[in-house]
């Protein structure tokens, strides 16, 4: 049973009511869809970093996941990364959940027009890469002073849309 007087309506709402995703997630647009991606360490001469990564948007469209699977020199890596916005730095903070290790790894884009620079910190390294067209190429770098740190391996890549 219950008291009628104490029963409040919920509020009417519209879906204009309702927040929206800040339009600074659109940066993400050229992003969405499957992409190939090679590259190299770069002690080798030859690829041997291969694989795909995967962008869509989640329902509402406030965050983007990124799935990758990547041969990293005959090592299988693989991860779901989800990707939000914090406009009081205008970047675009993210949670890696790695199939390497039981921890969740926070990342931080930042894009700049067709730069983008990827920094994770908890593995002192960083991401700098570059949009030409309708591909992408970069390289990952161990941060100043983590160069020889184990597991920091500098390695680059290139990338563009897979065509099925």
């Amino acid at each position: 049973m219950t008291d009628s007087a104490t029963m409040t309506k919920a509020p009417d709402l519209t879906a204009d009511d309702m927040p929206k995703p800040d339009p600074a997630l659109q940066q993400f647009d050229r992003f969405i869809g499957t992409w190939e991606m090679k590259g190299h360490t770069l002690d080798s001469d030859v690829d041997n970093v291969k694989g795909t990564t995967t962008f869509t948007r989640l329902p509402g469209g406030y965050f983007v996941e990124q799935r990758t699977k990547i041969d990293f020199v005959g090592y299988s890596a693989e991860s779901v990364e989800i990707i939000g916005y914090d406009p009081a730095t205008g970047t675009f903070p993210s949670t890696v959940y790695p199939n390497m290790i039981g921890t969740p790894l926070p990342y931080r884009w930042t894009l700049d027009g067709d730069n983008v620079t990827i920094k994770a910190e908890s593995l002192n390294a960083t991401f700098h890469g570059k949009w030409t067209g309708t591909s992408f190429s970069g390289g990952w770098r161990p941060d100043p002073g983590h160069e020889n740190d184990p597991g920091n391996v500098a390695y680059d890549l290139t990338g563009g849309r897979r065509v099925n």
